[in-house]
């Protein structure tokens, strides 16, 4: 099966200019997919926004950071950093909705706005005539406003948000950032998942209850399980995508930094709790151990993780600098923003406090739609659909995912084929003999995966040109080849050759140690260990059944 086309991107990014006596924004298209689609705009914050802003902050967010002031900066409180009063208990429906409603309208009407309009209009054009869904990523280059749920925007009263829409596929994003690596989607998803501590009790940033930490990775390792899902957008059906998850409760940063180097995993889960900080804030790992943004980027890059998801508070928040006597947003320094500005592709984390049930049910359609090969942005929006038929539009809970998305990444996670391997046909003339003999690679990991091998030459490598194609990066395009030197009308069990072609060789296991070929051709026999490129690899068993047939 061949790679999907990439669907056609719209990057609009938003920054302050710098006028000092009003509220002027830019905002301009960085990226479209037609040579007109580059156009700018300026505009002021209007004041009806702001108020519109704090108004639902004061319903659904009454104990989240202060809102950074759109206008001046905002005198900070010497106490606590709930400045909103509690909604009050008798709160209509109509009116949260209402809420809701106006403040998503509100911001597309203020960031859509003459030629950005119309650049979104020919986008859309453009993706449905090419039968693909349009990514639209937002670049807030003003730090005081990535706070706002951008994610909430719609249209028009009655029209769906832009975030839950599955043709129009919206991410955040952010400018300046490491370029990425050449990424081949894998076959399957390999996670890891970190169990971190409770945050203190006393830390402002938190009111969840402390996590019984066992159950919490049962049941967080149970929902990432394949099975069917439905509801009424969507229909889900089990996956072959195999999926593993290998679990770490209170690591050290040692023991984290230990099993992301010795294993392939292509998403990290992270559960428990963090706060914000300028350095992408703190995870809660072991008791009284903390791993910041910085150093977390730091690992996840150099092994290749391509999505790290964040079930902890404030992932997508940046923290705040009081230092000068006023609330300022710090720019860049929010967790999500900082994984993907030192080179993660893929980064999802919580805009504010998540309630344990509400994620479990994201995790598990999210997990799911990934199983199914969906981009990830894509599994995104289908599973807020999930959120939002669970919780109502009328409550928060489908507003605190919030996903970035590195500009060169595509949000290819998994990919999916229909088939692995290319069969020879029996009246082939390079089919052997009458002999039956079935030879397969079987990975040693959990999923168990089989490549079935005929009588033939067997291609391995990372290029789906490959009969075995194998998604890691230290995997060759063409990198192995497995043979047969027996010939037709041979009533014999075949007897099979590696040949490594590849840049870093191959490990074959013998004589109770792996031993690396390069650039060579050894015999295999049945039962044989095989690892392609690394010893980090994943390992494959080379396996030889036979029943002969000579009628």
């Amino acid at each position: 099966m061949p790679f999907p086309p990439e669907s056609p991107c719209l990057n609009i990014a938003i920054a302050r200019l710098n006028i000092p006596e009003a509220n002027h924004f830019a905002t301009w298209v960085m990226q479209a997919p037609f040579q007109r689609g580059y156009v700018h705009n300026d505009q002021i914050w209007p004041e009806t926004l702001s108020q519109a802003w704090e108004a639902w902050l004061e319903v659904f967010s009454p104990q989240s950071l202060p809102a950074i002031p759109i206008g001046t900066p905002q005198p900070a409180l010497a106490s606590t950093p709930n400045i909103h009063p509690a909604p009050a208990s008798n709160v209509k429906i109509n009116r949260t909705s209402r809420l809701m409603q106006n403040l998503g309208i509100s911001l597309w009407q203020w960031l859509f706005q003459g030629e950005i309009a119309q650049s979104l209009h020919q986008s859309q054009g453009i993706a449905i005539g090419q039968e693909l869904p349009l990514q639209v990523r937002l670049d807030i280059r003003a730090p005081e406003l990535i706070a706002l749920p951008w994610e909430i925007m719609q249209p028009g009263i009655s029209l769906p948000a832009f975030s839950l829409s599955r043709e129009i596929l919206f991410s955040r994003t952010t400018s300046d950032v490491h370029s990425l690596p050449p990424l081949p989607p894998s076959p399957y998803l390999n996670i890891l998942l970190v169990i971190g501590e409770s945050a203190p009790q006393d830390d402002q940033f938190s009111t969840l209850s402390k996590l019984e930490l066992e159950e919490e990775a049962a049941r967080i390792t149970e929902v990432l399980k394949p099975r069917e899902i439905t509801n009424q957008n969507v229909h889900i059906f089990n996956s072959i995508i195999p999926c593993q998850v290998d679990t770490l409760i209170q690591p050290t940063p040692e023991e984290l930094i230990s099993h992301l180097d010795k294993e392939n995993y292509n998403v990290l889960f992270y559960a428990g709790h963090g706060k914000p900080g300028p350095d992408g804030g703190g995870l809660f790992l072991a008791p009284e151990t903390t791993l910041n943004g910085t150093e977390l980027a730091q690992v996840l890059v150099r092994n290749g993780v391509t999505l790290a998801v964040f079930n902890a508070c404030w992932g997508a928040q940046p923290a705040t600098d009081i230092s000068s006597g006023q609330v300022q947003a710090i720019p860049r320094s929010s967790l999500a923003e900082v994984l993907i500005h030192h080179g993660v592709p893929a980064v999802l984390g919580m805009r504010d406090e998540i309630a344990d049930g509400e994620a479990l049910s994201f995790i598990q359609v999210f997990a799911q739609c990934l199983r199914e090969g969906m981009l990830i942005d894509q599994s995104v929006a289908v599973a807020r659909q999930q959120l939002l038929t669970l919780y109502r539009f009328n409550q928060p809970a489908w507003t605190l995912p919030v996903l970035y998305m590195h500009p060169e990444f595509n949000g290819q996670l998994i990919q999916v084929f229909d088939e692995l391997v290319t069969q020879l046909p029996t009246n082939s003339p390079t089919w052997i003999g009458s002999s039956t003999s079935r030879a397969f690679l079987r990975s040693q990991d959990n999923n168990g995966q089989v490549w079935p091998i005929w009588p033939g030459t067997i291609a391995v490598g990372r290029s789906q040109e490959n009969d075995v194609v194998i998604f890691e990066r230290w995997v060759s395009q063409k990198h192995a080849e497995i043979f047969s030197r027996c010939f037709p009308g041979e009533q014999v069990t075949p007897i099979y050759f590696l040949k490594d072609i590849s840049r870093f060789g191959t490990l074959i296991y013998q004589s109770g140690d792996w031993q690396r070929i390069h650039r060579d051709e050894v015999a295999i026999t049945s039962g044989t260990l095989v690892k392609f490129g690394s010893s980090q690899g994943q390992a494959f068993e080379f396996v030889i059944e036979t029943t002969k047939d000579f009628s």
